[in-house]
């Protein structure tokens, strides 16, 4: 296992554009795909059967903590979590993702999607976060908790299962623009109901993941989407009481992430977020600038998850990239520009955190 963090609030520090001590590291889709450990538990359980059951599904959440010494850990959970809990009758299959048993093609489809009550509806994803609070607590590493995005739901939903072109989707929204609103509203009453129900729990970041919106343009981003997406993040920055006092807890870090976004940075930053998640189809140093640079936001990003594939020197030679557009600035966390592929060498990874971790002094040295 690695030492862990100097500063252990380092993650959050960025988050909010203060100085730290090294650049915080972390990596979507850390816990679980490549990890040995996590395999092994994925031999027994399905992705929906480890969310379900919270003691396990804590446990695959810190084993990338644990085993890489990264900067936070993120809740283990699919973005489909949601869906599931107000009874969308849907399951995620391997080598697929997930597949919808009856998508919404109609008005009348609607009706499968009522609004969720976190006590009610996810009790097993709070109990995980307040399990998960107190492991972390003994070196203070904050937790993330996630959403999916109303698109990439609604993507989901409309398809039925994964798609290359979205032609059910676009089909829906350009056809049928009130319904496509009607939905997206549905969408984003869920997502914030899910997001405040982890708040209350104990989370200490949110992210929104809108993984498909890369699909559309900057019109369509603008009349289809953001109002809902702006709606997210303007009631999430809203005080969320907590259960045990009724006190409001304070206001989290938002991250708002998507890929294939080059054309939506500006659109993305507007609908709101403290922290603006970049692909790698942009330069960090271009990306933070246009999203308002961190006068404005911090940046989160932004290597290619496939350089993780090649030898080490390349990888070394592209994270330095990475860090030397950050330049040192307050708020940039580094990622990868999407989830960590299976086949990633977890050795890889180690070498990586420790290298960002060290690369102040390397550079300096």
């Amino acid at each position: 296992m690695r030492n862990m963090p100097d500063m252990p609030d380092r993650f959050l520090r960025a988050c909010r554009r203060e100085p730290v001590d090294r650049t915080p590291v972390w990596f979507m889709r850390q816990a679980g795909r490549s990890l040995p450990e996590y395999r092994k538990i994925k031999e027994h359980y399905s992705l929906l059967e480890i969310a379900r059951q919270p003691e396990l599904c804590a446990q695959v959440t810190l084993q990338p903590v644990r085993r890489l010494g990264v900067d936070a850990a993120i809740l283990y959970a699919d973005i489909m979590t949601p869906l599931v809990a107000v009874g969308v009758d849907l399951d995620i299959v391997e080598g697929t993702g997930p597949v919808v048993a009856h998508p919404i093609r109609t008005r009348d489809d609607l009706a499968a999607l009522r609004p969720l009550e976190p006590d009610q509806d996810i009790p097993h994803v709070q109990e995980t976060i307040r399990i998960l609070r107190r492991e972390l607590a003994a070196t203070s590493t904050p937790l993330i908790g996630f959403a999916g995005a109303p698109f990439t739901l609604a993507a989901y939903l409309v398809e039925g299962k994964p798609s290359r072109d979205y032609a059910r989707t676009k089909q829906l929204m350009y056809g049928q623009p009130e319904l496509w609103h009607a939905l997206m509203e549905r969408l984003t009453d869920i997502v914030i109901g899910y997001a405040r129900g982890q708040i209350a729990a104990g989370i200490q970041a949110f992210q929104l993941f809108d993984s498909w919106i890369g699909a559309l343009g900057p019109r369509d981003y603008a009349r289809y989407i953001q109002p809902h997406v702006r709606r997210i993040f303007t009631a999430l920055a809203a005080p969320v009481p907590t259960p045990a006092t009724g006190a409001s807890a304070e206001r989290i870090p938002l991250i708002h992430f998507g890929t294939g976004t080059a054309g939506l940075l500006e659109l993305m930053a507007d609908a709101g977020g403290d922290v603006i998640g970049l692909d790698w189809r942009v330069t960090l140093e271009d990306g933070w600038r246009r999203v308002g640079g961190p006068e404005r936001v911090a940046a989160q990003g932004n290597l290619d998850p496939t350089v993780l594939l090649a030898p080490w020197d390349v990888v070394r030679a592209e994270a330095e990239e990475v860090l030397r557009a950050a330049g040192g600035r307050p708020g940039h966390i580094f990622n990868l520009g999407h989830g960590i592929l299976p086949q990633t060498p977890v050795e890889t990874l180690e070498r990586l955190v420790a290298f960002v971790h060290d690369y102040e002094s390397i550079a300096t040295g």
